[in-house]
């Protein structure tokens, strides 16, 4: 787990943008990283009811402040309305 995060936090470092996918559960006691799956899909366990767009917030709040970017850096390129997510992270040039 903690290996692939730095291969895409060096990928973002490295490129500017780096794109992954996430499986999600919800309504978790804490918003934190659980486990990989076999095809690096990352589990996401979040706080926060899946609805109304609630859940996806705290995606992006929690990934911006792991991956060290503003939350608008941090985009859901698909998925929104399910539990696997493609997401990407961008490094605005400054």
């Amino acid at each position: 787990m903690k290996k692939l995060l730095e291969t895409y936090k060096k990928e973002l470092k490295e490129t500017g943008k780096v794109i992954f996918k996430i499986k999600v559960i919800a309504k978790a006691p804490k918003t934190m990283f659980r486990d990989v799956m076999q095809d690096n899909t990352i589990k996401l366990a979040v706080a926060q009811v899946a609805e109304k767009g609630k859940a996806n917030e705290e995606i992006c709040s929690f990934l911006a402040k792991e991956f060290v970017v503003t939350k608008r850096e941090v985009s859901i390129l698909s998925g929104k309305s399910a539990p696997t997510k493609l997401i990407q992270i961008t490094k605005e040039k400054l």
